[in-house]
């Protein structure tokens, strides 16, 4: 049996940001939101910004998530 990354959600939720099929699409409003918040918690405003793609915007957040300790 092949296991198939469409029904695999374990997977799919480890899944790199850099593999994302929709990666290179700009940032979502909830990332913006949740970005903005964290940055600002981090007292990193640089962390922020309007103008990069989903997959950027995942892994500033985990970055930031993490140095908060909230991973």
């Amino acid at each position: 049996m092949t296991n198939n990354p469409k029904t695999d959600t374990t997977s799919n939720t480890q899944k790199d940001p850099d593999e994302w099929v929709s990666g290179d699409e700009p940032i979502t409003g909830a990332q913006r939101s949740y970005l903005k918040t964290l940055s600002e918690q981090a007292h990193k405003p640089n962390a922020y910004a309007e103008d990069i793609s989903k997959a950027e915007a995942s892994k500033r957040i985990d970055e930031l998530k993490q140095e908060l300790g909230l991973s």
